[in-house]
């Protein structure tokens, strides 16, 4: 990682448009017809510079091939939600275990140069003087590299920034502490503002619909801390317990109305899955949401889906890791529907933190209120966000279960249902049923967001879903538990192998889509 480049580069682009890019700053900024110092720095525009980067490269919205990328074409397909009827590279590529060198750094690149970077430069403008945006910095970068931890194992963190040839890699379990003392920091820092009723200095930056609102950010903080606890449950419950409840009990909480949901709204672009789907036909509807949702008959399926134009009135999804001789054989199938048609990136519902607030109760913890009333909760706060009646009849019904999937034009690719819940609550279930009910409810209420879901079902193994037929992995992955994770990038291969190298020693197995992160294991959800 060539950071000083990075930066350099960085400067210049910030710069460009008044100085043009030289080495000689103090010249130009001694020219009385050059930017002083203190005009540049006038409203913190020197620090907010940074803030638009960072939204914008959580999730790609432009060019969309870049975000077919980095999300599509592996945690939106791995974590069942959709497939692609398109046989790039011959069918031989993520969705059939072969995962592709020439794909797989786009996660890694983006986040690195866009998210990590601004938030390191902001941190060496603000911290310690301007410490409300230092604080608002450290949540986006939370946001933005655990995504990117939750994807590759152990990863540059602590060391960002530094000058040595080679920068070593934090192990997963050590990126999770830093980043719960973070929040720490951002929580407590934003809180004192609040409290002070001092007025926000961010309403023109924020990119989230929050206008600035130092404590609609404090929420957002909380729910983070939530979802990364929720995350190292199985390794650590303690800290899991703990971060979960004091969560839960700060004095502003977590979300729990639809105006909380942290969201990325951009002023021109559609969200990219709209291209994807809508004009070039690469994704579609999965199979997994055919039989999970058409099964419960749920009434969301029109909000997210479009029906089938080879199958007028039906939805169609399409099993991935088939064998695919031809785009045309299911690119007619059910495209993504009007969820994406939109300026707006959903990164965090307030149906999910129920969810996570479910499943805190149901292990003991203290999340405000009893496991059965914060699923229900979170049923009708996602259908509550998708503008769809119904909840309550949804929410009793104690019959349907998921349906068998069909391929109407190869019978190959057919399978008997996998995810068998029902949708009302169980008290005398196992803890397990119960489980599977939570998170199942909550990998409908999270679409389209495939990065969440993908790490869910990784740690708890729900919602069930349909195994590829083919496999290309060599036996790197195997087809019973499918693709753990993305190998790290050729690009830090080759200019940090060291560095890989010692990811690749934390990460406790080879680097390959096979090897489970840490928080990632083979013991009992209970």
């Amino acid at each position: 990682m060539k950071f000083n480049n990075i930066k350099r580069t960085a400067i210049c682009i910030s710069m460009l448009a008044a100085v043009g890019c030289t080495g000689d700053f103090e010249e130009i900024n001694t020219n009385p017809n050059g930017i002083t110092p203190e005009l540049f720095e006038q409203d913190f525009n020197h620090i907010k510079g940074g803030f638009a980067p960072m939204f914008n490269n959580l999730y790609v919205f432009m060019p969309e091939w870049v975000y077919q990328l980095q999300q599509n074409l592996n945690s939106d397909i791995w974590s069942g939600y959709m497939a692609t009827p398109t046989g790039f590279e011959g069918g031989i590529n993520n969705t059939t275990y072969k995962l592709m060198d020439n794909w797989n750094g786009y996660t890694w690149d983006y986040a690195y140069s866009n998210v990590m970077y601004n938030a390191y430069d902001i941190a060496q403008k603000s911290k310690g003087k301007y410490d409300q945006f230092y604080a608002l910095s450290l949540i986006l970068k939370v946001e933005g590299m655990h995504r990117v931890a939750d994807t590759y194992g152990p990863i540059i963190y602590s060391k960002f920034g530094t000058n040595a040839s080679t920068i070593e890699y934090d192990a997963l379990d050590e990126v999770y502490n830093q980043m719960f003392a973070e929040l720490d920091f951002a929580v407590a820092e934003l809180t004192k503002r609040v409290d002070a009723g001092e007025a926000t200095t961010f309403a023109t930056t924020d990119m989230s619909g929050y206008n600035g609102d130092y404590k609609a950010w404090v929420k957002f903080a909380n729910s983070l801390r939530l979802r990364l606890a929720m995350r190292v449950v199985k390794k650590n419950p303690a800290l899991a317990k703990t971060q979960a409840e004091k969560a839960v009990a700060h004095k502003f909480g977590v979300f729990t109305t639809n105006a909380d949901l942290f969201k990325v709204v951009s002023p021109v672009y559609n969200n990219p899955i709209a291209t994807i789907s809508g004009a070039w036909l690469d994704i579609r509807m999965s199979a997994d949401m055919e039989s999970i949702m058409g099964g419960y008959n749920d009434p969301r399926l029109a909000a997210y889906f479009d029906t089938s134009t080879q199958f007028p009135g039906e939805y169609k999804g399409v099993r991935t890791g088939i064998e695919i001789a031809a785009k045309s054989d299911h690119q007619d199938f059910s495209g993504i529907g009007a969820v994406v048609r939109t300026k707006e990136i959903v990164l965090m519902t307030t149906a999910e933190i129920y969810f996570l607030r479910a499943e805190g109760a149901l292990r003991g913890w203290n999340m405000g209120s009893d496991a059965k009333t914060l699923y229900e909760a979170g049923i009708t706060a996602s259908f509550d966000q998708r503008g769809v009646s119904g909840a309550a009849g949804y929410i009793a019904d104690n019959t349907k279960t998921a349906k068998a999937y069909v391929d109407p034009k190869f019978p190959v690719n057919n399978s008997v249902p996998v995810n068998n819940v029902t949708i009302a609550w169980d008290g005398a279930a196992t803890n397990e049923v119960k489980l599977q009910k939570i998170i199942t409810q909550k990998w409908i209420a999270n679409f389209p967001e495939g990065q969440e879901a993908w790490s869910d079902y990784r740690r708890t193994g729900y919602p069930k879903l349909f195994p590829v037929l083919k496999n290309y992995s060599g036996g790197t992955i195997t087809t019973e538990f499918g693709a753990r994770r993305l190998n790290y990038p050729v690009s830090e291969r080759a200019g940090n192998s060291g560095g890989v190298a010692s990811g690749v020693s934390k990460l406790g197995g080879p680097d390959t889509g096979g090897s489970r992160l840490w928080w990632d294991t083979t013991t009992g959800n209970f």
